[in-house]
């Protein structure tokens, strides 16, 4: 099987791979390029950024790459559309929004000419974001590292939103080999969403500590973010201080979250895992995390993937 372009607005993508968007700074600059020089979509995770970090990242990238690279930032921030449009002013070439609703991000990028594309997890959601302007939707289900909307499989939900829209439809949730994506295409995906293969990659700005417990982790566990949705993490002391229901209380509020149950700072705990501090730090993981055995570059990633994909489809 040859992996088909994806289409995105008025974007193409040679291979049809978006590199999750990762934060806190686990998808910077240099994995966003690093993904796109492969021809797939690479992702610059813009939440707990300032604007003016953003804005580095993102000409960082433009300077690395002249592939695709387009942004992540969540809903639930409070510089959310401030991010948005720091992105937009920019020029970044398509942005990727989730962990809540926006309408208001469709006439942003309407007017600049920037596809707008929703992480969704019903087909419900996928109607509205396409009748609202979205130019994709990538169908994230409980298989997914991070916050999550669903605990239904994305492998239930991807067949679902394809007969509901007429937009491409990504894939996303526990997608790590080539057998994965080849499944994902016969469920009718258009492309796929990776985030966890590549916080595992020697591109990934996540600290030598966090990677190495990515690799000797077995399974993940569910935990309820302050942002209102549970999570996908893997079990570490910060994790299980959360489990027994005895987080670290925020010491001090940025109010980074529009709204936020205070029972930990998740940015915090985001940013002391990415610098290694996993006695206090949070590491967001997809569910099928056991089966990544080493750190790869993401050309080695992108090679191995397609050799992949090739010897399940013949």
């Amino acid at each position: 099987m040859e992996l088909p372009a994806l289409g995105i607005g008025n974007l193409v993508a040679k291979v049809p791979i978006i590199q999750g968007g990762m934060a806190v700074r686990i998808s910077t600059s240099s994995l966003a390029a690093a993904v796109a020089n492969e021809g797939g979509i690479g992702i610059i995770a813009a939440t707990g950024m300032s604007p003016d970090e953003l804005r580095r990242e993102v000409r960082r990238a433009k300077e690395l790459t002249s592939g695709i690279i387009g942004l992540n930032v969540m809903f639930a921030i409070r510089d959310f559309a401030l991010l948005v449009k720091t992105a937009i002013e920019e020029k970044i070439d398509l942005v990727v929004t989730g962990a809540g609703f926006s309408r208001d991000i469709f006439e942003w990028g309407k007017k600049a000419g920037t596809p707008i594309v929703s992480i969704v997890s019903s087909a419900k959601l996928a109607k509205i974001a396409e009748k609202l302007g979205a130019a994709a939707a990538v169908v994230e289900g409980k298989e997914a590292g991070g916050h999550l909307g669903t605990y239904r499989s994305m492998k239930e939900i991807v067949p679902e939103v394809k007969d509901a829209v007429k937009i491409p439809v990504i894939a996303a949730g526990g997608i790590i080999d080539g057998q994965d994506i080849a499944d994902a295409f016969r469920l009718g995906a258009d492309g796929v969403q990776m985030g966890t293969r590549f916080a595992a990659s020697v591109e990934s700005n996540a600290s030598p500590e966090f990677k190495q417990l990515y690799l000797n982790a077995n399974s993940s566990v569910l935990i309820q973010s302050p942002v209102g949705l549970p999570g996908r993490a893997l079990v570490n002391a910060f994790v299980e201080r959360v489990l027994e229901g005895n987080p670290p209380k925020p010491v001090k509020c940025d109010h980074c979250l529009k709204k936020c149950s205070f029972s930990f700072c998740i940015l915090n705990a985001l940013n002391n895992a990415q610098k290694g501090n996993l006695l206090e730090g949070l590491v967001f993981s997809g569910e099928n995390i056991q089966r990544i055995k080493e750190i790869l570059t993401v050309k080695e990633i992108f090679a191995r993937l397609k050799q992949e994909v090739n010897a399940v489809t013949g």
